[in-house]
């Protein structure tokens, strides 16, 4: 059986959906690790405004899941950045959850 040689057409495209899930993972990841950063280097005091950028940070990433699970839902289409935006929203979504059980019990 010989391999056929040429170019596979097709009309598949990424889902703007995604890329936006995407972009909104990586936005609300930088958010995050900027606001624990400046926190570190404050000696562990967290201001008002990095707590606002988290909780922004993780308005973000439940936008950005949402986003991703819809445009994994869409047919013919690539999914790398439908995945690529899970994964991370769900990274960021668990950090920030950590963050929060952290500050209540005080790890």
């Amino acid at each position: 059986m010989t391999r056929k040689n040429g170019y596979i057409f097709t009309n598949k495209e990424h889902p703007r959906r995604g890329v936006m899930s995407t972009v909104l993972g990586i936005v609300s990841a930088v958010s995050i690790i900027t606001a624990l950063y400046l926190t570190f280097q404050n000696g562990g005091v967290a201001l008002f405004r990095y707590g606002v950028a988290v909780l922004l940070a993780m308005l973000f990433a439940i936008a950005g899941l949402v986003l991703g699970i819809l445009s994994r839902m869409e047919p013919d289409k690539y999914y790398l950045f439908s995945y690529l935006g899970l994964v991370i929203n769900t990274l960021v979504l668990a950090g920030t959850g950590f963050i929060l059980f952290a500050g209540a019990y005080g790890i």
